[in-house]
Parts: C-alpha cells; structure tokens; sequence
C-alpha cells in the first residue's frame, strides 16, 4: 500500500485571528506526495521575544532551566546555577525561591533528606553487619551506627569485644526503629549515627509516621526541641513526641525511667556518667511493647492525624505546631457525634483545623 505524506497545514497567525486557513493541502502535488520544492516549514514563522522574568520574591515555584534573574548584584545558592561567562541565574530543581539578603536559592518540592551534624533522626535498621548497623533514615544513602557508638546494657562503659560483635542482634536488628543524631558527615554524603545518650536508642510502644513534603515550607523543620512530652485529653496519660528532621516521625506512650519515678515528675533529673549504671538496664534494647490503654492509643492516633494534616496542607511541623493543633483537634472531636472518639482529621477537617492554625 502507498504511503501518502501530506504537508502540514499553515497555522493561524498570531496576531490576525482572521486570518482564514488552506484546507487543499491534500493536493499539494499530482501523484499524492508533498513537493519537496515547495515544502512548507515545520514551525510558524511568528517569533516572539520575550524577555526573562526576574524570581527574586521568596516561595514562588520554578522549574529546572528556568531564569531566575539576570541582575548581576544577586549570589546563586543552593539549587541553581551560573552558565559560563553569565550574570544569569537559572534554577536546576523546581521548587521555590528563597531570598537571603543577596543569596537566592531554591529548596525543592520534594527532596531526600541532606544529613547534618546534630541533627536528630528518626531510623529503620535494615541492615546488620559485623560492626556496625545500617540505618535507612531517608538520605540517598544508608547510614550507619557503629558498635562502638552505643551504651551497653548496665551502662557498662569499656571497649567493645568479639562478644559484644557476637551478640550485635540482641541490641538492634533488621526492622527495628531508633531514634539517633547524627556524629559525622562523609565526603560522600553518608552519616554515622550515635545513641550515646538515654533520650535515644530503640523506639517502642507507639505508631510511626513517614511525612513527605521536605522544601517548600512543609514537613519538619529543625526547632529548638525535637523531642518532648505532652500531656493528652480524656484521661490518656503522657505521650512522647519524637520529629526527626529526616522526615520521620514517632509518637508513643511515655514510660516513667527509675529516676523520673523516684522523683515523681518528668524530666527532674539528668543522668550522669557515674549513675547511669543505674538507669541503663537490659530492657534498653527490649523489643516488647507495654500494655497500653486504649484512651493512650486513641489519642496517639489523634496525634498522627494532626501531623499528617499539617504536611498534606503545607505547613511546618514542630512543637509549637503539633501542641496547637493537637488541642484545636480535640475540640473539634467534642463537637462531632461521635465524641472523643472521633480522631479523623482529614479532608475538610484537615483544612479547617490549618485554616484555624494559620488564622485564614
């Protein structure tokens, strides 16, 4: 069977709507074919130029290749670039632009977590190997945590041995969650991690969440406090507030330590070295979870939800932020039907409660 190509129709020109349009390109020559003499051009012969747009105001989206601006008084930063010979800044990653005096930068949309010395992560063993565990916290690469970068059970301080290589699975092992900070940066980008404290180490008896949204004004944030304590409604106890920078957050029941109990409040004392013998038990590195109450799980859930409604309608997620939506949800679970019981805070409900937030 022939094949027939037939020339591409005229178009429209752009500033004479009028202007009427051939419709004989069908008979552009005798025997079926286009004449290559008389061929028509593939683009329209309308150009215009327009000139770059300058994106110097903080949060508006570009995309990769775009032009931020061509003033020569603006630095590039993070997520750009400076073509050769150029006073021209162009984003490399679409996300939104961020001014810092004369530095421009763009955070993206959605990006891994850039590991940084101190920060507080939320991790998942995945790994184990002879000295050391790899942590997924979200970066392009795994980190790891030494055998040498955790307390022993007892909080025995001494070098560690083939026995303690030996018995690497009895402390962390394929699944388990820890909470970590991060000691050292690669020239790679890889992290090692540490759990040389008693507020970190293996997490239990609560509910993980994994928020997206890092860049463009949402997820977690670095804040002055990453970890804290909260008192819940209807009679749920305290509950533990984890935020990883990283992205990865936990929220579980709150277990009294000996030395809380015996002072009778929380947070009434800091462990030093010399006692920390006393403090640091074997039940450390426990896998099994407490009994837990159902009002405790009730309102660890409402907690989820919050966060969860922080991120989906952009906004950062911090204590300030959390505590506040936290209350603003419990009442607005009062005036449902269903009570206390309804922790649902999605939908409509998630953007009423950060319109109420936001004050919008």
């Amino acid at each position: 069977m022939p094949i027939t190509i037939l020339a591409p129709r005229p178009t429209r020109a752009a500033n004479d709507p009028s202007a009427p349009i051939s419709s004989d390109s069908d008979s552009s020559s005798s025997d079926g074919g286009a004449d290559l003499d008389g061929d028509l051009p593939m683009t329209t012969t309308t150009t215009t130029t327009t000139k770059p747009k300058t994106h110097t105001s903080s949060y508006e989206i570009v995309t990769p290749g775009e032009t931020i601006t061509t003033d020569p008084q603006w630095m590039r930063g993070h997520g750009t670039y400076l073509p050769p010979a150029t006073t021209t800044i162009i984003s490399s990653v679409a996300g939104t632009v961020t001014r810092t005096n004369k530095l421009l930068s763009v955070r993206p949309l959605r990006a891994r977590y850039t590991p940084e010395v101190g920060d507080l992560v939320v991790g998942r063993i995945v790994e184990v190997q002879a000295k050391r565990w790899r942590v997924d916290v979200g970066s392009t690469q795994l980190a790891a945590l030494p055998l040498s970068a955790i307390n022993l059970p007892g909080g025995i301080l001494r070098k560690r041995t083939e026995t303690d290589e030996l018995q690497i699975r009895s402390f962390f092992a394929e699944g388990d969650l820890l909470v970590a900070e991060v000691q050292q940066l690669f020239g790679d980008g890889g992290a090692v991690l540490h759990t040389r404290s008693l507020k970190y180490g293996k997490l239990r008896n609560g509910v993980f969440v994994a928020v997206s949204g890092v860049g463009g004004g949402g997820g977690v944030v670095r804040s002055r406090r990453q970890v804290w304590t909260m008192d819940a409604a209807n009679g749920a106890g305290q509950v533990d507030v984890v935020l990883g920078v990283n992205g990865y957050v936990w929220i579980s029941k709150h277990v009294e330590t000996a030395g809380e109990a015996e002072k009778g409040g929380v947070g009434t004392t800091s462990t030093g070295i010399t006692n920390m013998e006393e403090s640091v038990s074997a039940t450390m590195y426990s896998s099994q979870n407490d009994r837990i109450e159902v009002e405790t799980m009730r309102e660890i859930a409402r907690l989820r939800g919050v966060v969860t409604a922080l991120v989906e309608n952009g906004l950062r997620v911090d204590e300030d932020m959390v505590v506040r939506g936290y209350h603003e949800a419990v009442e607005m679970a009062m005036v449902s039907a269903e009570g206390s019981d309804d922790v649902y805070l999605g939908g409509e409900r998630g953007k009423r409660l950060a319109a109420v937030l936001t004050g919008i």
